[in-house]
C-alpha cells in the first residue's frame, strides 16, 4: 500500500537548505518517491507552525523508509541538518 511522507520544516539557513532540496529530489525518486506538495500554500490549523511543508507519495512505507537511510538522501540531509528545524512521518495512505 502506498504512503505519506510529510515534513514540516522551518528553515534557518537558505543557502544550505537549498543544497539540500537540489539532492533530495533525485534521491527519493529513486525509491518511487512523487512529490504532491512542496512548499505551497498552507493553513496552519493546530500545532507549532513551520513555513515548509512537503507531501511525497512512495509505493510503500518501507520504500518510504529505505529513500531516507540511503546514502544519497543521507547526503542530502547533511545539508539540512544545521539548516531546518524538521519533523518527518511516512504514514501508510488507506485507499
Amino acid at each position: 500500500m502506498s504512503a505519506l511522507w510529510i515534513a514540516h520544516v522551518e528553515v534557518t539557513d537558505a543557502e544550505a537548505y537549498g543544497k539540500y532540496a537540489k539532492l533530495a529530489g533525485p534521491a527519493l525518486a529513486k525509491f518511487g518517491g512523487v512529490f504532491l506538495a512542496r512548499g505551497g500554500r498552507y493553513v496552519q490549523l493546530e500545532g507549532n507552525e513551520r513555513t515548509r511543508n512537503v507531501v511525497a507519495r512512495f509505493p510503500s512505507v518501507e520504500a518510504a523508509v529505505e529513500a531516507y537511510n540511503s546514502p544519497d538522501y543521507q547526503e542530502a540531509l547533511s545539508h539540512a541538518k544545521d539548516a531546518s528545524i524538521r519533523d518527518l512521518v511516512v504514514v501508510e495512505e488507506t485507499a
